[in-house]
């Protein structure tokens, strides 16, 4: 265990939830410290349901290829806290960052807070005294009471698809899911709206048109359609078919997620060589991403391939399935599953998406995560939809049977949870 490993095992005592949303404590914490959230660098505020961490990477790749000294804050981590804050560039140290919660333990005292919150509040701190031009700050869970909703106006903001996701906290409908996200829009700031439903692009209309903010929105503002050579031709803010380079990103979704990104990045003035330089260099683990080494690879028989998804809901469990039938399309590999999901996710949802492709599935235990839904559970969450499962006992044997089930060249996938992905990561070496 690491310095800051045992700070943040204390922070977690400090309220009895885990998730509470509100913004008082966080404001408390915040004038105890000098207000930090007042001295950032020009914030890129991004929220939404899927696609916020993998639009914030495109914008980091390309202001970092513009030249420019970038924070990012994300959440949650794969394998250690400090991929959350990244500072210039530069994933924070580790003293940095035992030292930052220190200061923020000592200065919050015994007052309730979450671990969320304390720890964004070390973000700002942390961002408020490195130099940098500009910050892109992920939103944790909903945007209206979020602990990064302290930033009083953004230079831009971002809302990526917004689907049915954390129902206990934000909602069980996706107007109202929406509302929530629309609660980062601030007066007179340009907000860029992904792909939406009906119902949610409605919200955020009309919480513009209360704010005065202007939008840009995905399919009227600008438009974006697949080049033969895997890019994409980007329409919008005074470009017409704009050929852009193949993301790095895999995943037909993943043009989305990055046209935004585009459309962004020209609010910000970035230059155009910059953001199609960024799209090849964005980096964003555990996203349809194909593990080549380590135990979990060489477990698996010759000529067998290991992917690993941290999408966990059924909105990215569709875009994930229909990525999976065009790789097939192309390269006629068995596809299995290896699975492992929170209890308060939609299971049957998430399996309902895979059914087109009628994968086996191997269900898992996610080690070490309280709220794991049991392997057995998974698995017959999966048989209830329509496929093929069974559960195993530790992530080799479940990627091992998924390969036989699979048959020979098997494609296996590990998804159904970040925290799953974490553990794979940490295994996998």
């Amino acid at each position: 265990m690491t310095t800051s490993d045992a700070v943040l095992d204390r922070l977690t005592r400090l309220h009895p939830k885990k998730i509470d949303l509100s913004l008082g404590r966080m404001e408390r914490l915040l004038a105890r410290l000098g207000h930090p959230e007042r001295s950032l660098p020009p914030v890129v505020h991004v929220a939404g349901t899927n696609g916020k961490g993998s639009t914030v990477a495109y914008l980091r790749a390309m202001a970092e290829a513009a030249g420019l000294r970038v924070h990012a804050y994300t959440s949650p981590h794969l394998v250690r806290f400090n991929e959350r804050i990244r500072l210039a560039g530069d994933l924070i140290p580790e003293a940095d960052l035992t030292a930052l919660l220190e200061e923020c333990e000592r200065a919050n005292g015994d007052s309730p807070i979450t671990f969320f919150e304390v720890t964004t509040a070390a973000a700002l701190l942390a961002f408020s005294r490195v130099p940098a031009d500009l910050l892109l700050l992920e939103v944790g869970l909903g945007g209206r009471l979020d602990a990064t909703n302290v930033v009083a106006r953004p230079q831009v903001v971002v809302i990526t698809p917004v689907d049915l996701d954390h129902k206990e906290f934000l909602g069980s409908s996706i107007e109202t899911i929406a509302g929530e996200k629309a609660g980062i829009m601030k007066p007179d700031v340009p907000t860029v709206i992904g792909p939406q439903p009906m119902e949610a692009l409605t919200v955020f209309c009309e919480r513009a048109d209360i704010l005065d903010a202007p939008l840009i929105v995905a399919g009227a503002d600008f438009t974006v359609r697949e080049a033969p050579d895997g890019g994409f031709f980007f329409s919008g803010a005074g470009h017409a078919d704009w050929h852009l380079p193949r993301p790095a990103l895999s995943g037909r979704h993943q043009i989305e997620n990055a046209a935004g990104a585009v459309a962004a990045a020209l609010l910000l003035d970035l230059p155009e060589t910059a953001i199609a330089d960024g799209l090849t260099r964005a980096e964003w683990p555990a996203r349809l991403q194909r593990l080549t080494h380590g135990p979990l690879v060489d477990a698996l028989p010759a000529g067998a391939e290991l992917w690993l998804d941290g999408g966990h809901n059924p909105h990215a469990a569709r875009a994930l399935a229909a990525t999976l039938g065009a790789m097939a399309e192309a390269d006629e590999r068995p596809l299995a599953l290896v699975a492992g999901l929170l209890s308060t996710k939609d299971a049957a949802g998430f399996f309902g998406a895979y059914v087109g492709l009628l994968p086996p599935v191997v269900a898992v235990t996610i080690e070490g995560e309280a709220a794991s839904r049991p392997a057995a559970e998974v698995a017959e969450a999966a048989t209830r939809a329509g496929l093929v499962a069974e559960p195993a006992d530790g992530l080799t044997a479940a990627v091992v049977r998924a390969a036989a089930l699979a048959g020979s060249g098997a494609r296996v996938l590990i998804c159904g949870s970040l925290y799953l992905a974490g553990r794979v990561l940490a295994a996998n070496g």
